[in-house]
């Protein structure tokens, strides 16, 4: 067994490998950037290295100073995990030059499969069936156009290099084509690298099933079942599951042939996923799937895989790169109950899922839970940076049936709490409650079809939840008084407990930026409010089944996993947009960079128009008009990088 191993990566994919190389004995050495000198997986391990700025380009993706790295504290190999080198042929071979071993596949394995074009010309030469579409190098857009109309609508174009749904557009008809292949170019030369595309015949009903392969170094090659990933949202996984439902033994031999067939086409060693593309329309069957693309890594929901199995995927990896065989024969493996993976992002559903960033006010996980399993690479005031990935935590509930695992994994997403970032906490809950989900009638398009009951739209804040924070602020404003009085300290009414007739108080609020006017009175010692919109007063009592977080001047309520910001307007100064009627700005939605602005100051444009993108953890973002009116001022320039709420444009509202 090796007996020392640098992790090149971060957050809880870091934390978790160290967990299990301590295990076995090993030294563990870990690697940060600026931003992460605090994180945990710098603390859980033996010893830890700076390796640079806070951007990955400059810190987790520099493999010569990860190597120096790995020299200077004699580590004798390198786990990648997964994302930034991972899956970078050339950093395996620099590992295998400088005499470490690269805890993963050989570099012309990576190779082989890196580019999906290139590996579903191999896998097809082995015969497992692939999707019908283009896979060539021309990279023509009127060539691709024409073979996207060969193909027929609706089709998938999809980015050569990397994964993630990065470079990815869904495209329904000849006149959408130009602009998404343009987008997807570009999102996919920025993430990747590699500008080029393939183009697939899009699939109507897909599911997303893929196949865990282990292989050795002595010739042996198996696979540890399937994991169902049809939940996803822009193609990007959100709930997990193994086994897939709806899988007979007929298909899981089929495609488990057809997975280890793939690995051995490309001399495979170590863990890899197969993922397939899958027809739904009429349930699985042995004929209905087809070669997407192999993840030449861990994936990031290998947890469902061992919860059903009972190994250990990261002992295992580090065996079979120690030169161990694999210590089972595929007769030996079989599926115990069911497991449910879901991903706990700072995101907020409510505007697009767009990534959430900030200090962790709070963070309660549902750890200690019977059939649950948290795995996390952050704690109670760290910070979630624009710099990397927005993932808070992975939540696995594992149980003798599906029922079983959902209803458990329902139960710890109601018991977690997050303050700070917005996450997707309620909607997971929601997901994972959804009749259709649980009734096996879903897809990969699932989501989007669902997103309203789903909770995913903008919808009013819990007038519970302004009470609660109401209430929070009330009694800050009383415990400061002997301090210095509030200047506009609500409670300074003469005898505001004493009984009699009902004393009031106007307030003005901002309830996640936006003015809403409410009035405090006092009853027989009770205090009451009435909000704007709601229908009659709500007590400001205690034991109202939220959780509130005081943040400097405004407060954090969080209800049933939604978190709204409460503050007294008129203490702060709050940039209200478009309170007043007047002109409405543009802001940027998070930290990111100003790739394109697609008009000038002048022009007139409508509510709902493109007017720039912004690009942020390797994703585009659109900013649209909020208003009919004229571009009255451009405050960024392209190339920029912008800060979270910046203005980027000014557009000055039509008049009746």
């Amino acid at each position: 067994m090796l007996k020392s191993v640098l992790i090149a990566n971060r957050g809880e994919i870091a934390c978790r490998i160290i967990r299990t190389a301590r295990r076995l004995g090993m030294r563990t050495i870990a690697v940060y950037s600026e931003a992460d000198a605090q994180a945990l997986h710098v603390k859980l391990a033996d010893e830890s290295h700076a390796i640079g700025p806070s951007p990955a380009r400059e810190s987790y993706l520099v493999a010569e100073r990860i190597l120096s790295v790995a020299k200077a504290a004699n580590a004798e190999c390198i786990h990648p995990g997964y994302g930034f080198l991972s899956e970078n042929a050339e950093f395996a071979e620099a590992c295998e030059a400088a005499g470490i071993v690269f805890v993963g596949p050989p570099a012309s394995a990576i190779r082989a499969m890196g580019l999906k074009d290139a590996a579903k010309a191999l896998v097809e030469k082995a015969n497992v069936p692939v999707v019908p579409g283009y896979h060539g190098p021309n990279q023509d857009e009127s060539f691709l156009r024409a073979e996207a109309s060969a193909i027929g609508y609706p089709v998938l174009i999809k980015a050569v290099a990397g994964g993630g749904g990065k470079g990815m557009r869904r495209v329904e008809q000849d006149a959408e084509f130009s602009e998404a292949l343009a987008s997807a170019k570009r999102e996919a030369a920025s993430a990747f690298g590699n500008a080029d595309v393939l183009i697939e015949r899009y699939i109507l009903k897909p599911r997303h099933v893929e196949m865990q392969v282990f292989a050795d170094r002595h010739g042996n090659v198996v696979h540890l079942f399937e994991r169902d990933c049809s939940l996803q949202r822009r193609h990007q996984k959100v709930i997990e599951e193994a086994p897939a439902p709806g899988m007979s033994e007929d298909v899981r031999a089929v495609m488990g042939r057809a997975a280890t067939e793939a690995a051995r086409a490309v001399g495979y060693v170590g863990a890899g996923t197969i993922e397939f593309i899958a027809d739904g329309s009429d349930g699985l069957k042995p004929d209905g799937f087809f070669f997407m693309e192999m993840n030449t890594r861990l994936q990031v929901e290998h947890p469902v895989t061992e919860a059903i199995t009972g190994l250990d995927l990261v002992e295992l990896q580090f065996r079979i790169a120690s030169g161990e065989p694999l210590p089972f024969a595929q007769s030996d493996l079989s599926i115990n109950g069911h497991a449910v993976e879901a991903r706990l992002y700072a995101e907020d559903p409510e505007k697009g899922f767009l990534p959430s960033t900030g200090k962790l006010w709070a963070l309660d996980l549902p750890t200690g839970g019977r059939g649950i399993r948290v795995d996390t690479g952050v704690a109670a005031g760290d910070t979630v940076t624009p710099f990397y990935d927005p993932m808070i935590a992975k939540i696995i509930a594992h149980g003798a049936t599906r029922d079983e695992a959902l209803d458990r994994l329902s139960a710890a997403l109601g018991r977690t709490v997050v303050a700070g970032p917005k996450t997707n906490t309620a909607f997971l809950r929601a997901l994972c409650d959804a009749p259709g989900f649980r009734g096996d009638r879903f897809d990969t398009g699932f989501i989007d079809r669902n997103l309203e009951s789903l909770g995913a739209q903008t919808s009013p804040p819990s007038h519970k939840s302004v009470a609660a924070g109401v209430a929070a602020l009330l009694d800050q404003a009383v415990r400061a008084r002997p301090q210095g009085a509030w200047a506009h300290d609500p409670w300074a009414v003469a005898d505001g407990f004493a009984a009699g007739p009902a004393l009031n108080r106007r307030l003005r609020l901002d309830v996640e930026g936006d003015a809403i006017d409410a009035e405090l009175s006092f009853k027989d010692a009770t205090a009451f409010l009435r909000i704007q919109g709601a229908d009659g007063d709500i007590p400001l009592l205690p034991g109202t089944a939220v959780s509130v977080y005081p943040r400097g001047g405004d407060v954090l309520v969080i209800e049933a996993g939604r978190q709204t910001r409460v503050a007294f307007a008129d203490l702060l100064d709050v940039d209200l947009d478009d309170a007043g009627g007047g002109d409405a700005a543009i802001k940027a939605p998070m930290h990111g960079k100003l790739v394109a602005v697609f008009v000038r100051v002048g022009d007139r444009v409508t509510k709902g128009q493109k007017l720039a993108l912004v690009e942020a953890m390797k994703m585009e973002h659109a900013l649209t008009a909020q208003v009919d009116g004229e571009v009255s001022d451009i405050l960024a320039q392209e190339g920029a990088q912008v800060a979270e709420g910046a203005k980027i444009l000014v557009v000055a509202r039509s008049q009746p």
